[in-house]
C-alpha cells in the first residue's frame, strides 16, 4: 500500500508541476515581440527621433495592418505604425483606393529601394522625412466684416504629422501620373529627397510654400 501511495503521490506532483505557469514565459513573449520586425525584415526598436514635438505622434510598430480597430476611435491614429498611416494615406488616391495589399506592397518594394541606395533603415529614412516634411506654420482666413485677411498660425504637432504624410503621398501620385516611373520607385526618391531636404521634392517644396506665404501673412 505504502508503494502505490508513493506513486500515486509522484504523479501528481508531476500534473501540478506541469500545470504551474513558467515563470520564463512572459520575459520570453516579450522579447519576442521585441524581436519582431516590419515586414520581417526591419528592426524598429533603435528609431531616432529629431523633433520632440512630433515624437509622441509617431508610432512606429512592427505591424503594418491593423484591420481598422482603431477607426472609431477618435484621436487613435498616432497609436497606428506611421508605416501603416503611409500606406493609408497611399490608398487615398484613385489608382489605389481600397486597395490596402496593393499599397502594402508598394511601401515594402520602396522600404528595399530605399536599403538598397541609402544602406540605411528604411524606417528611419521615413521618420526622417516625416520630420523635415512636416510644416511649422500655416495661414488661416479671418473675416473682419466683409473682408478676409490671412493670418499665420503654428500647426499642431499631430497635423504636423499629417500634413508631412499628404506632401508624400502627393508627391508620389504627382510623380506616377502619365509616366512610366513605378509608385515604389517615386516613393523611395520622395523619401530619400525629403530625409535630405531636397528643396526638389515635392514633400519639401510644398513645406517651404505652405510656411513661405504664412511668413509673408504674420
Amino acid at each position: 500500500m505504502s508503494g502505490e501511495e508513493t506513486e500515486v503521490d509522484a504523479g501528481a506532483d508531476a500534473e501540478g508541476a506541469a500545470d504551474e505557469p513558467d515563470p520564463d514565459a512572459p520575459a520570453a513573449s516579450e522579447a519576442a515581440n521585441e524581436n519582431a520586425k516590419l515586414f520581417g525584415v526591419w528592426d524598429v526598436t533603435d528609431i531616432a527621433y529629431a523633433d520632440p514635438s512630433t515624437k509622441r505622434y509617431m508610432t512606429v510598430t512592427p505591424i503594418a495592418h491593423t484591420m481598422g480597430r482603431h477607426a472609431s476611435k477618435q484621436f487613435k491614429k498616432s497609436e497606428i505604425s506611421l508605416v501603416e498611416r503611409l500606406i493609408n494615406r497611399l490608398m487615398q488616391t484613385d489608382e489605389n483606393t481600397g486597395k490596402k495589399q496593393q499599397a502594402t506592397r508598394i511601401v515594402r518594394d520602396a522600404f528595399d529601394i530605399v536599403h538598397e541606395r541609402t544602406e540605411e533603415n528604411p524606417v528611419q529614412v521615413l521618420v526622417t522625412a516625416v520630420e523635415n516634411a512636416a510644416p511649422r506654420e500655416e495661414t488661416v482666413r479671418l473675416k473682419y466684416g466683409g473682408i478676409s485677411v490671412p493670418k499665420a498660425v503654428d500647426v499642431a504637432p499631430q497635423r504636423r504629422v499629417d500634413q508631412a504624410l499628404l506632401f508624400i503621398s502627393d508627391g508620389v501620385a504627382s510623380a506616377t501620373y502619365k509616366s512610366t516611373t513605378s509608385a515604389a520607385e517615386a516613393l523611395a526618391q520622395e523619401l530619400i529627397g525629403a530625409a535630405d531636404y531636397d528643396v526638389q521634392t515635392y514633400s519639401i517644396s510644398q513645406k517651404e510654400e505652405r510656411e513661405r506665404v504664412a511668413a509673408a501673412a504674420r
